[in-house]
């Protein structure tokens, strides 16, 4: 009677002791997340009293600004625009460096070349895929803007249909629109606040932007500046024009799709055969590190990228 008896109070002690271990944890958790809570309410109050709002770097990325401000980067971030990649110098270069590590690495594993020798074909083929990157995004950025420019026309021409003045019709695009149309505008709006003449801020957009759509939009702005009339009604008749188009190449890239990722996929599968082989044959890529081999890698080489081009170049559809 007495170990039953045992028992049961051993139960119900290692109840209770559960139960009050499961509220503690409860209480603990809530106490925990108030505190937290409290915390992050002072930070912020500690922060907008007696910081900045600067955050505090480290030394590599003290390094990637300072060289982001040199010439050299100032070129790629260009490059970087023109492509639409918002990343700076620094970062690009960076994500180009890690790449090439990881490359050094596969190749060196699958070729079974020297580490050094496995770099140096890795960087080889770094600079081949920023090549094409840049060359597969070119004027990716003048597209984004002329995608954007049925909305800029249709803004416009209800800001001037209410009474606005074209000043605030910018301005309002500059609000509304999304990057990389807000941030033109707002440039060309602090270009005009500034005292630029309206023909020559719209000349320095058109320098910017080399898009034929743009160059339309700007000299329908200019003509009816200088010589007046409905500018809301023309603004709307090409917003109605410029949406057709973009309905329309939009279809043609919908068609061509299939050849623009042979485009794509036609250089790659040679190097994936040739990895394959080359895991499964012990010495297979050795013939191509003699002279005869050389000869025909880069023949290989030379008649990819022009069969990449002459795809491309087929399936580039002006409308």
């Amino acid at each position: 009677m007495k170990p039953f008896l045992t028992r049961g109070v051993m139960e119900v002690s290692e109840a209770i002791l559960l139960t009050m271990a499961l509220f503690l944890g409860f209480v603990g958790i809530y106490y925990l997340l108030e505190y937290r809570a409290t915390k992050k309410v002072w930070r912020r109050k500690v922060e907008s009293w007696y910081t900045s709002g600067q955050k505090r770097k480290s030394f590599i990325v003290l390094l990637g600004d300072r060289f982001d401000q040199t010439p050299f980067a100032a070129k790629m971030e260009k490059k970087l625009k023109k492509a639409n990649l918002f990343l700076t110098p620094s970062e690009f270069y960076g994500l180009l460096f890690v790449v090439a590590l990881a490359l050094t690495l596969i190749v060196n594993n699958v070729l079974h070349t020297g580490l050094f020798l496995s770099f140096l074909l890795s960087i080889i083929l770094v600079q081949g895929i920023q090549f094409l990157l840049f060359i597969a995004r070119s004027n990716k950025y003048q597209h984004q803007l002329s995608s954007q420019l049925p909305e800029i026309c249709r803004l416009l021409a209800n800001a001037t249909r209410s009474g606005m003045t074209v000043q605030q019709g910018i301005d309002l695009v500059a609000k509304e629109m999304n990057y990389p149309a807000n941030e033109e505008f707002k440039r060309l709006s602090h270009e005009m606040r500034l005292g630029v003449d309206f023909d020559r801020a719209m000349i320095q957009l058109q320098n910017r932007v080399d898009s034929r759509d743009f160059k339309l939009f700007i000299a329908t702005l200019q003509i009816q500046k200088r010589a007046g009339g409905n500018l809301s009604e023309v603004l709307e008749e090409m917003s109605i024009t410029l949406e057709e188009r973009k309905i329309l190449h939009q279809t043609i890239k919908t068609m061509t799709a299939e050849q623009r990722y042979i485009a794509w996929i036609l250089p790659l599968m040679p190097i994936l055969v040739i990895f394959i082989m080359n895991s499964i044959v012990e010495g297979f890529i050795e013939p191509l590190f003699s002279v005869v081999g050389a000869f025909l890698l880069v023949i290989f080489v030379a008649s990819t990228i022009i069969t990449y081009f002459l795809i491309k170049k087929v399936t580039d559809i002006r409308v």
